[in-house]
């Protein structure tokens, strides 16, 4: 016997009720089927519906019900033309079905009261009415079939709403039923059942899969079918995750598991009764017959994963009784858990303190105000003694569970799980794990599930592949380089670091380009100047409420407003990577609150190109340092456009001139004025001073300018107006440097704590006076590079290569 049953969405339309019937069909070729259906999609919501109208003394319930019974009407007169004879008669039949359940309503109607027992009443209506259509199509096929009321079948007591199965007597009406009845296929409506009395009662949420189980138990079936709209138990819900695929083979134990905490393919009470008996349960896709779907048994084979599945509930609320008067007292938890037993409330999670300080406890959301109520109430008198603390609720919070049996034997899971939430900035509030390590519960806020589950899944199920969403700031000069770099690499990315990288935001001072699946980074110019307008407080909200899992913030601006936005995000572990420089050359506090943010949620701070471009300066200052070593000098050319116009300027045509020209090039910043002030080298060289443990302020860094206080007033047209006036001076620089043989640079020094930047006369021999073009040098003196600094050296300026120093720091923030 096999036992094949069929969800609201298979049998919600005369389309689907045909493609259930042809699977029926197929398995009758095998042996004796019992076909369980349910009501049509949607009806059994209508159906509670109308009857809360009724009792409200609403009378849409009779629309209500009139609308459900046309609905059924036309679903069987699609699969049953209306001029045959017996067409006339199974409809009138389905006719009064609704009838009964409108005289049902009637009566509440008249009464205002909607009693357990006449709603159970009321929603058998749904699958009485679908397995009589089912019954009625199935009588024009090949296979011999009956329809079976499942009232006389399954015996339950009179708990209406919710009843309890007397399993003994429901095998003996099973195996009576059986002998009367030889054909090959019945046809039984799911979900109810009835009492000794003989009054219907009904099976609670999962009723229909419950009936499939209950018969299958009963029959001693070869296998039980439930057929739903998708193909199996997936590792995660793929409304969330993208990449969740189906699960082929699970243990019973691992299936309640899941189900208990959220996978709504199966319910737990519906695996008890072939559970008990060993009965091989599938779980399969009307619609996709031919996937292999889920196959549960007692002993699958080992799955090839640790971790077999990662599931959630929402709607959760933690309840946390604590007090010192707790402390050594007996009796405290049951007290606690009667409490709640007496208002019907289910505990889904309890966790409690070593300490026995505490007992926390997680309820459904909407049972969370009478749970309060009867926790205070039986703790009154320790209350008011100042013995306990009332009960606190949190609301607003969801478990997110991983389940499966090779876990206990895998130590490092709870670790690997804790770090890859931590490192998304998923706070855990509560954590509950069984002895048999089939569950690792967490308690998280709701508004985190989706990444959660998004991190996990990514974590336990693709090892090989993690996405990165990239936020990005600045698409001008450095910025469109680094998009088009990004363009060419994702494939390259994706195959050999297993990197996903999605530019999920493209943002200008105007204009911001959204699309969470990734932005086509061929078409983004045309399509940002069409996006809407937006603040840059806007887009750091955006960035936080997409709580997208491996965020990064790429900075490719100068923007001081920009720089002031990375505190929020470090704080929601949001990684930083930074072009502009403001953020670490600002005051030293802020500084240190960005690196010390960084540590505390595990976000990514780096700003590599904010000295020498794509150059690994400070990283290698960041190596140098974390293995111990004392950097005791520095000495640097740090401006690829002042080294450009310094190796560029000659004399043969004015400086002004050169200057345009390292301007044109791409060389300088927007505004040309903070390279030649100096101030930009400053701000390098008080970087690097912090990253080598110095507490420096940018009024400690002496600024030896060369340029006439005249050029620095007014606007940068002025600017080049005032240098072109001043050739005389800059010519004059030129040509004492030149006489004596030596060339200028403009250089940064660090040395005992202090620092400063101005030009200088570079002697032939010196480390700094064969640097040509744009080039950028540091020379580290330190403990261990004592006769002979380390020299790292190469090109500092350019569009292209800052856009290659970016992109390597965000390849560094997406691998931490």
């Amino acid at each position: 016997m096999q036992v094949l049953k069929f969800g609201g969405t298979s049998v919600a339309s005369a389309e689907n009720i045909q493609k259930s019937l042809a699977i029926v069909a197929q398995a009758a070729e095998k042996g004796p089927v019992v076909m369980v259906v349910s009501a049509l999609g949607g009806t059994t919501d209508a159906l509670i519906n109308a009857g809360k109208a009724a009792a409200k003394g609403d009378a849409s319930y009779r629309e209500t019900l009139k609308q459900l019974a046309e609905r059924h009407r036309m679903t069987l007169q699609e699969l049953e033309p209306a001029s045959e004879f017996m067409a006339e008669i199974h409809q009138a039949e389905l006719a009064m079905q609704f009838n009964e359940a409108t005289t049902l309503c009637n009566g509440v109607f008249a009464l205002g009261e909607l009693s357990n027992r006449t709603l159970d009443k009321l929603m058998s209506y749904g699958e009485l009415a679908s397995s009589l259509i089912v019954a009625t199509v199935a009588g024009h096929h090949d296979v011999e079939s009956v329809w079976v009321d499942a009232r006389k079948l399954i015996r339950t007591n009179s708990r209406f709403g919710f009843a309890e199965v007397d399993m003994a007597t429901t095998q003996k009406k099973t195996a009576i039923f059986k002998e009367n009845h030889p054909q090959r296929l019945w046809i039984v409506p799911g979900f109810i059942a009835a009492d000794a009395h003989g009054a219907t009662t009904t099976l609670g949420r999962g009723g229909s899969d419950y009936t499939a189980a209950l018969l299958a138990a009963a029959l001693d079936a070869e296998k039980l079918e439930i057929w739903t709209d998708v193909s199996g138990m997936m590792t995660a819900d793929p409304r969330l995750v993208r990449s969740a695929r189906p699960i082929a083979r699970i243990s019973y134990q691992e299936a309640m598991e899941l189900s208990h905490f959220g996978a709504k393919v199966l319910y737990p009470p519906t695996i008890q009764p072939v559970m008990q008996r060993g009965i091989p349960l599938w779980i399969k896709n009307t619609f996709a017959p031919n996937d292999y779907g889920t196959l549960v048994e007692v002993e699958p084979p080992r799955a090839a994963t640790v971790v077999q599945g990662i599931s959630s509930i929402g709607n959760l609320t933690l309840l946390n009784l604590e007090g010192s008067g707790m402390v050594g007292i007996p009796g405290f938890s049951k007290r606690l858990f009667a409490a709640l037993a007496r208002e019907r409330i289910n505990v889904i999670l309890i966790t409690q303190s070593s300490s026995e300080h505490s007992i926390c406890v997680g309820v459904n959301a909407q049972d969370a105000a009478p749970a309060q109520v009867a926790v205070d109430e039986e703790f009154a008198t320790e209350i008011a003694a100042g013995r306990i603390e009332p009960l606190r609720p949190e609301k607003d919070l969801a478990i997110v569970a991983l389940v499966g049996e090779n876990m206990k034997d895998h130590p490092g899971i709870s670790g690997k799980l804790f770090g890859a939430l931590g490192q998304n900035g998923v706070n855990i509030r509560a954590i509950a794990q069984g002895a048999s390590e089939k569950n690792i519960s967490t308690v998280i806020r709701a508004a985190d599930v989706r990444k959660a589950i998004n991190v996990l899944h990514e974590a336990f199920f693709e090892a090989t592949k993690k996405q990165v969403n990239l936020f990005i700031l600045g698409p001008g000069n450095v910025g469109s380089k680094l998009l088009e770099q990004l363009a060419r690499q994702q494939p390259h990315l994706l195959e050999k670091l297993g990197l996903q990288v999605r530019v999920v935001a493209i943002a200008n001072s105007r204009h911001c380009l959204v699309d969470e699946n990734g932005l086509d980074l061929t078409a983004w110019p045309e399509e940002l100047a069409q996006a809407p307008k937006q603040t840059l407080e806007e887009f750091t909200q955006l960035i936080i409420s997409r709580n997208l899992r491996n965020s990064i913030f790429v900075d490719v601006t100068a923007n001081p407003a920009a720089a002031g936005i990375y505190a929020d995000l470090l704080a929601k572990s949001v990684a930083i990577v930074a072009c502009n420089k403001v953020a670490a050359s600002s005051d030293y506090a802020h500084y240190a609150r960005l690196k010390s943010l960084s540590k505390e949620f595990n976000a990514s701070y780096l700003f590599e190109t904010n000295v020498g471009a794509a150059l690994p300066i400070i990283g290698t200052l960041n190596d140098l340092t974390r293995s111990g070593d004392v950097v005791r000098r520095m000495e640097a050319v740090l401006s690829g456009t002042l080294n450009f116009v310094f190796n560029n300027y000659d004399g043969s045509r004015p400086f002004a001139e050169v200057v345009r020209q390292a301007q044109a090039e791409g060389y300088t910043e927007p505004d040309p004025r903070l390279d030649l002030s100096g101030s930009d080298v400053a701000r390098k060289i008080i970087i690097l001073a912090r990253e080598a443990g110095q507490v420096m302020e940018m009024a400690d860094i002496e600024i030896e300018t060369f340029l006439p206080p005249a050029c620095l007033a007014g606007d940068v047209e002025a600017f080049y107006i005032q240098m072109a006036a001043h050739e005389a001076h800059f010519k004059a620089l030129y040509d004492a440097a030149t006489t004596a043989g030596k060339r200028l640079k403009f250089v940064a020094r660090y040395a005992d704590g202090r620092a400063a930047v101005g030009l200088q006369q570079v002697a032939p021999g010196h480390d700094l006076y064969d640097l040509r073009g744009k080039d950028n040098v540091v020379l580290f003196n330190t403990d261990r590079y004592v006769d002979q600094p380390l020299v790292v050296k190469g090109a500092g300026a350019g569009a292209e290569v800052t856009a290659s120093g970016v992109f390597a720091d965000i390849i560094r923030a997406a691998r931490l």
